[in-house]
């Protein structure tokens, strides 16, 4: 059992070797454009939202 998890974390060490981390300032651009993204989003969400809103009070009225 031991011999196993012993080769598990070699070949998982040996397979995050290989893996093209990216680079900080890649990190930086994609982390900026995802909240931007995501502030723009809710944006549009509650435009939306006031928009459906109100238009369901102008039909209750």
């Amino acid at each position: 059992m031991a011999n196993r998890i012993t080769t598990f974390l070699q070949e998982s060490k040996q397979e995050l070797m290989r893996v093209n981390w990216p680079t900080k300032d890649e990190t930086k651009r994609y982390t900026l454009f995802v909240i931007a993204f995501s502030i723009a989003f809710a944006l549009f969400l509650g435009i939306i939202d006031y928009g459906f809103l109100n238009a369901l009070e102008y039909f209750i009225q």
